[in-house]
């Protein structure tokens, strides 16, 4: 079997008037997680207009369908990924990779050395994906109502 091919997913920069369809995309990816964390997860705790406005995010599908959102911010040494989160049927087919490599690219290109992210650490799955694609374990944090898992990835 061949993966698929994601060339039609050509990512473009979100604008305000994107943001219900990033908010419901979001509601839709991270659902599972809050089932796994027994909390409402980070990434749906925010204003996405203030996402929008101060960070890049960039919207991936074919044809003005959207599949997938990276959320990106730009640190003095590092490309933080903020978020990056596909819709449930888009998940197991790829595209979470390719937005690994969308924001590889990205780093690449300000110049910056490092990626971070960060998860939970019930998200044993997502810690074992990312460590799959190079990314280390930097830091543990617990907070009041869940523990944070930092990772970070040095671009070569």
């Amino acid at each position: 079997m061949t993966a698929p091919s994601h060339e039609d997913e050509a990512p473009r920069r979100a604008r305000p008037g994107d943001v219900a369809a990033i908010e419901a995309l979001q509601r839709a990816a991270y659902a599972r997680n809050r089932i796994l964390l027994g909390v409402e997860p980070m990434p749906l705790q925010v204003d996405y207009n203030d996402i929008v406005a101060q960070m890049e995010v960039w919207l991936f599908g074919p044809g003005g369908a959207l599949r997938g959102v990276l959320a990106l911010q730009a640190e003095p040494d590092a490309l933080l990924i903020w978020s990056v989160a596909s819709a449930p049927e888009s998940q197991g087919a790829g595209l979470g990779g390719f937005m690994l490599d969308f924001a590889h690219a990205r780093a690449r290109e300000l110049k910056l050395p490092t990626i971070r992210l960060y998860t939970g650490q019930k998200l044993r799955g997502n810690i074992d994906w990312y460590q799959r694609r190079g990314f280390a374990i930097d830091r543990v944090e617990a907070l009041a109502d869940r523990t944070i898992v930092y990772m970070r990835k040095r671009l070569d």
